[in-house]
């Protein structure tokens, strides 16, 4: 379950990043939770998530060129740092109570740059790290990693809040970035991207075509981006769900999401155990797809706070399950020398989607309620699936 852990170069990649997740879920769950606080909207919700990812949609493409021609290590000790000095921008307007929604928009939007040029070059790394042997293993404990945080990051956002307050949060992120730049100056990365010499627009225009003309490459690229569009903005409406659907608060927003979590995390362990016997992973990947639609179709119908954390445990785990094996098939299928183009638009239609359908969901939760919201989002997502299933029978064969 855990071998790519024995390779010390990811192994400190892994704890560094692992102690910084938790400190930036703590951050997402205390700005939904401020963000309502302040405007009692689910319109304003959505539209921070969407200012949070647009900058995802607009770079993503441009990052993935630059992690194919840059040292990734030096990408991400840059990137890392200006996360953290954000997190402590944000953490002192909470402070002397100068913080504003617009603030909060800006900060979110910066954010949003930089993680554009972040993910496309952690998701690429990864292989530099531990060689194609361990890829599969690794790509899930990078999801563990992720889903521990999930799981861990909001219950303690709740706590933190009533404790240190709401700025404590903010300040919590802040130091949490020490480890992961410190794990980044430690790692020895001698792997340098190959001398190109061409121009920067030409590279962009050939990962686009090496996605367009390989079919299974890009039907895998599309199921990521309706599950981003109409399928995970489910995260931003969880204030909504807390207050006033299900009447449980912030410490039960902090459970809610440590839900879906608690289903991620045994998503990404199970994957990491028996990820290399799988066969089919493209029939696992549509499946778990289907799964996940009707997870939110019975969750946005749910009144019962019990039944609420179950269904969102089921999403949770199908949700993990498809992304990381679509993550793993994409590495595996992708050239080195078009390793990092490919990622990007992987987190171009994962994250950079992600902020339409933010404001699609707020402004339909808006209009006809949360409830309503994800409803839809659910039906979408699953004759989407249902379609991609039928029609696109060489996906089963990878």
């Amino acid at each position: 379950m855990f071998s790519s852990l024995s390779i010390r170069n990811f192994r400190l990649y892994w704890f560094g990043m692992l102690v910084s997740l938790v400190g930036s879920w703590i951050q997402a769950v205390a700005q939904s939770w401020l963000v309502f606080d302040l405007t009692r909207s689910e319109f304003l919700l959505g539209l921070v998530g969407f200012l949070g990812s647009l900058p995802v949609f607009v770079f993503s493409l441009f990052a993935g060129v630059f992690a194919d021609r840059i040292n990734k290590k030096h990408i991400l000790l840059i990137t890392q740092n200006a996360f953290m000095v954000l997190a402590f921008a944000l953490a002192l307007l909470i402070q002397f109570k100068m913080v504003t929604v617009n603030q909060i928009m800006l900060i979110a939007l910066l954010n949003g740059i930089v993680m554009a040029f972040d993910s496309p070059t952690r998701q690429s790394i990864v292989v530099e790290l531990v060689g194609k042997q361990h890829l599969l293993n690794a790509i899930a404990l990078n999801s563990a990693a992720f889903n521990s945080a999930r799981l861990i990051g909001p219950a303690l956002a709740g706590i933190l809040v009533a404790a240190v307050g709401m700025s404590g949060c903010f300040y919590v992120n802040g130091i949490s970035f020490v480890a992961v730049i410190i794990a980044l100056l430690l790692i020895k990365n001698n792997h340098l991207p190959k001398k190109n010499n061409g121009v920067f627009l030409k590279d962009l225009n050939q990962g686009i075509r090496f996605i367009v003309d390989n079919r299974v490459i890009l039907i895998l690229i599309s199921i990521v981006g309706m599950a981003s569009l109409f399928g995970i903005s489910y995260a931003i409406l969880m204030p909504v769900f807390a207050d006033k659907v299900l009447h449980a608060g912030v410490k039960g927003l902090g459970i809610l999401m440590s839900s879906s979590g608690l289903g991620a995390l045994l998503s990404a362990l199970l994957l990491a155990r028996f990820g290399m016997n799988l066969k089919q992973r493209g029939g696992l990947i549509v499946f778990s797809s289907i799964v996940f639609s009707l997870g939110l179709i019975l969750f946005s119908q749910s009144k019962v706070f019990l039944f609420s954390c179950i269904y969102l445990m089921v999403i949770g785990w199908s949700s993990v399950t498809a992304m990381t094996l679509v993550n793993n098939s994409l590495q595996i299928l992708v050239p080195d020398e078009f390793r990092g183009r490919v990622m990007s638009a992987f987190m171009f239609t994962f994250a950079g989607v992600m902020p339409f359908g933010n404001l699609i969901a707020g402004t339909l939760a808006h209009a006809w309620g949360a409830p309503f919201a994800v409803g839809f989002s659910g039906f979408a997502c699953l004759a989407f699936f249902l379609s991609v299933w039928k029609f696109f029978p060489q996906l089963k064969k990878i």
